[in-house]
């Protein structure tokens, strides 16, 4: 469960008010009748579409041409060989003057090298390795090479890595609040939902989740509540989930990733103070993103809620989608902006329960030089069934803890 889903899940048994409705005029004329739901939906959109039109592309490079590796081997063999070896696994240290740092690249790991983007290498080939808080042994090339001769390069590194099943890093997509992506990741995620109206309280998630193998992925997610409940503050863990993730098809040609996801709930939380079940609940759900040749991305979750007792907690449905943009500036190699905006929904499986719906407009951004470090922030507001379910600040520190410490990669 992500931080921000239980918050805001009880409500009271309104009928869902639909997001456009259409009225008739005397004369037979179709006229439009935007609710606020709508209005604030066409918003968002075009605060992403102003954004895109207004600053470059960054999640994937555009190339004038395609990139030669026939070329890029010429160049690696005339610039890179010495330091990178023959096979691209490092030369030997009997030739080279410098010892090796812990983030030496082996671009024959397919483990290493597949999650790194095309945009990250050219950054680094450019600018030189300081510029993304690597040793300055790496030199920058950005005077000596034009950019199709770093993306033949990048291309024929690429052919080090022979075994092409492995997800490429292009597909791995900013992370959104709410809505779970479908890429497996190293990451440390901690995220906060803040009662911004209503009652004062919080619930706050420490996410850690580990890649194993090419497509699978382990996940613990421990909630911490804290909660002024009639006047009287209470505190204690949620219910905390275990979950596995499998990619089930990914290919950067379409620019598709789909995975699914086992999760089990433990009940240690309090059901009293309503941070738990009160039962061992099961969440399997599927996660579909779609990146554009646009740099639009969307992504998708959708999942189920089973209490082992429904005496207890009852069964629920939940629908999740995210559209965004990602942002750079430096010809797409500078610090990534992500304005997306969620579409939440969820209902409980019982006689009369209506859908809630959430939209939670929000902003990323990479705030470490390597760009492994990154901050989210967001508001989360309840459109229908409002009634005991408040307006929300969400936000996240997130650490990709496989592309170095947390205090690396800054300058």
């Amino acid at each position: 469960m992500r931080a921000g889903n239980a918050a805001c899940s009880s409500g009271a048994g309104k009928n869902s008010a639909p997001a456009v409705r259409f009225r008739i005029s005397e004369s037979g004329d179709r006229a439009l009748k935007m609710t606020p739901l709508a209005r604030l939906v066409l918003m968002c959109v075009a605060m992403i579409t102003t954004a895109s039109t207004s600053t470059l592309f960054s999640q994937v490079l555009k190339y004038a041409k395609p990139p030669d590796a026939r070329n890029g081997e010429a160049l690696y063999k005339n610039g890179c060989i010495a330091c990178h070896g023959r096979h691209g696994n490092g030369a030997p240290q009997t030739s080279t003057e410098f010892s090796s740092p812990d983030t030496f690249p082996d671009f024959t790991r397919c483990d290493q090298t597949t999650a790194e983007t095309n945009a990250a290498y050219k950054d680094v080939i450019v600018h030189g390795g300081p510029k993304r808080g690597f040793s300055q042994i790496m030199p920058a090339f950005g005077e000596l090479l034009s950019s199709e001769q770093i993306d033949d390069l990048i291309a024929y590194i690429r052919g080090f890595c022979t075994d092409k099943r492995w997800p490429r890093g292009e597909l791995n997509l900013p992370r959104a609040l709410v809505t779970e992506k479908a890429y497996p990741e190293d990451e440390v995620v901690i995220s906060t939902a803040m009662n911004a109206s209503g009652a004062p309280g919080f619930t706050t998630d420490v996410i850690h989740e580990q890649r194993f193998g090419m497509n699978n992925q382990i996940e613990i997610d421990v909630p911490i509540n804290s909660q002024d409940q009639n006047h009287a503050w209470n505190s204690g863990l949620g219910d905390i989930t275990f979950g596995v993730k499998r990619v089930m098809f990914a290919s950067l040609h379409t620019g598709s990733i789909l995975s699914l996801q086992g999760g089990v709930l433990a009940p240690v939380g309090n059901h009293k103070y309503g941070f738990g079940n009160g039962t061992t609940t099961f969440e399997p759900f599927a996660s579909f993103d779609q990146l554009f040749s646009t740099n639009t991305f969307l992504q998708f979750q959708l999942g189920a809620d089973l209490p082992h007792r429904t005496d207890i907690t009852p069964q629920s449905l939940f629908w999740r989608a995210a559209i965004g943009q990602t942002l750079a500036g430096d010809h797409r190699l500078g610090r990534m902006w992500s304005p997306m905006v969620e579409f939440l929904a969820d209902r409980t499986l019982k006689d009369g329960a209506s859908t809630n719906w959430d939209v939670l407009p929000e902003m990323q951004v990479t705030i470490s030089a390597r760009q492994h470090v990154r901050f989210d922030i967001g508001v989360r507001t309840p459109m229908t069934n409002t009634a005991g379910r408040d307006k929300q600040v969400v936000f996240y520190l997130l650490w990709d803890w496989a592309d170095g410490k947390l205090w690396e990669g800054w300058k």
